[in-house]
């Protein structure tokens, strides 16, 4: 299976629709005098962790294929878990691309009202959470990346080929010690 990196523009377009979505609700919020504008203190910890343990477990799944072949059988990672890895960095950067509209066009809406203590709140709020899920997109964006395996890897790798005759001669070695 050929994974693909996320083209460039699924950025700008989950960005886009945010947006959209963000200035929608603040609209709403303002024609029906409700008060869905802003984002929980909860919510901007949880996107922090959560953009934080991608990043963890990106930078293992980097570690691992970056070893040596060599030295690689005495470290293993799960090909499952790396896949999630990559399936987990693909959905951060989109999520973080998508929220990051939301939140900006909610805080640009409440631009114009600053003076009331709700639209400044949540203004607040929204700029706070903004910064948080642009960190999530990158975040996102650049554990893909170290989820990449290099391009030389693969059973044709002639370190795996020359590491595979030695361990083998060390096998023989050993058993003709004896």
């Amino acid at each position: 299976m050929k994974v693909r990196r996320t083209p460039w523009w699924y950025y700008l377009v989950a960005l886009i629709i945010g947006l959209t979505g963000g200035v929608g609700l603040a609209m709403l919020d303002e024609r029906m005098a409700t008060s869905l504008l802003g984002a929980p203190w909860f919510v901007d910890v949880v996107l922090m962790a959560m953009g934080i343990a991608v990043l963890a477990l990106a930078l293992q799944v980097h570690a691992y294929a970056n070893t040596d072949p060599v030295k690689r059988p005495h470290a293993f990672i799960n090909p499952q878990r790396a896949m999630i890895t990559l399936v987990l960095a693909k959905a951060l950067g989109l999520a973080g691309a998508a929220l990051a509209g939301w939140y900006g066009g909610q805080a640009l809406m409440c631009l114009t009202h600053l003076e009331a203590s709700y639209y400044y709140d949540a203004a607040v709020e929204c700029a706070i959470a903004l910064v948080i899920c642009i960190i999530d997109m990158v975040i996102g964006i650049v554990s893909e990346g170290l989820c990449q395996l290099p391009p030389d890897e693969g059973a044709e790798n002639p370190k795996l080929k020359r590491a595979e005759r030695r361990r083998r001669l060390q096998q023989a070695a050993a058993k003709t010690a004896k």
